[in-house]
């Protein structure tokens, strides 16, 4: 029967049935049950190690989805590192450049935004090692953007600065003219028509009918407009950024001291006052105080070819008019 163990007996040469003691019974019973518990235990770890709970499940498929946000999110913020550090190249390399800037120091740029212990509080976090460099390099980026726009507001000054300084800048004729005879001297040393000897002209002296109108060459205010010995009837302007221009040996002003000109506006009128041979007009512009040559400075009334003949018929002249 099924359940029933037998043995053979060798004493009577027959088969009978084994009989197990209460003792033997339980201690069957007691292997039968730790085994059982041990196979069960073994299941439930390979079990656990191969199937996850549904809690775990829903956690781990939380994680990949983090992990596929921050790896995209990392993808944009190196995108706009990019788009930032061709903002910078261009500030450094062409916008300041032009409006002759110092660039802005890497170390600024670059500077750090914050110390180790900003991150310390995401250590803890599951995958704390690419949330770290995540929130690192959205900050760098935050700081690299915070510098880029401090730095277009001082391009944008500079950019009204120098619509300023290029409407100030002393950039065509004193006096209209047709016949570059006009041009009676150049800067330079020149024969001097009173002491008859080779002194340093600090201007260009163009001749004309008296009355003949003066302009400003560039804006600015009038700082002076007065008789001075030599020079007659004289104006300056300060057209700041460094320039001043001096007009001579006028017949008479048409603006007084403190008031503020245009390029273009008629200031004086050409005469024959002060030291002088001839009705002329004496002009000279000077750059931090110091006399340059005007003809430099008519970029801005005349075509390449007009340009060629004035330089032409400055270097020409020999004698002076004052």
């Amino acid at each position: 029967m099924a359940g029933h163990k037998y043995g053979f007996d060798i004493n009577t040469l027959e088969y009978k049935e084994l009989k197990k003691t209460k003792k033997q019974k339980l201690k069957t019973f007691s292997l039968h049950t730790v085994t059982s518990i041990i196979i069960g235990f073994l299941l439930l770890i390979i079990f656990s190690y191969f199937f996850n709970s549904p809690q775990e499940e829903a956690l781990r498929k939380e994680n990949e989805v983090l992990l596929a946000k921050y790896t995209l999110l990392n993808k944009k913020v190196e995108e706009a590192t990019r788009v930032i550090e061709d903002l910078e190249y261009r500030d450094d390399n062409l916008y300041r450049v032009i409006f002759e800037a110092e660039p802005i120091p890497s170390t600024i740029r670059k500077a750090g935004t914050g110390g180790v212990n900003k991150y310390e509080n995401l250590s803890y976090l599951e995958n704390s090692e690419i949330v770290v460099y995540s929130s690192k390099k959205v900050d760098q980026l935050l700081k690299s953007i915070y510098v880029q726009s401090k730095s277009y507001d001082e391009v944008e000054n500079m950019v009204k600065n120098k619509v300023d300084m290029l409407a100030s800048i002393p950039a065509i004729l004193p006096i209209a003219i047709k016949d570059y005879k006009r041009v009676s001297s150049g800067f330079g040393y020149r024969m001097h028509p009173i002491y008859k000897q080779k002194i340093w002209h600090n201007g260009m002296d163009f001749t004309g009918k008296i009355g003949t109108p003066i302009y400003a060459t560039g804006n600015g205010k009038v700082i002076s407009a007065k008789k001075e010995n030599g020079h007659g009837k004289r104006i300056i302007i300060d057209h700041g950024f460094g320039y001043k221009t001096f007009y001579s040996h006028l017949d008479e002003y048409n603006v007084k001291k403190g008031q503020k000109v245009k390029r273009g506006d008629v200031i004086g009128y050409l005469g024959n006052t002060g030291v002088s041979t001839g009705p002329h007009l004496h002009y000279e512009v000077h750059k931090n105080d110091k006399a340059n040559d005007p003809v430099n400075y008519y970029f801005n009334d005349l075509t390449a070819e007009a340009y060629d003949r004035i330089v032409e018929a400055a270097a020409n002249t020999g004698q002076t008019m004052d």
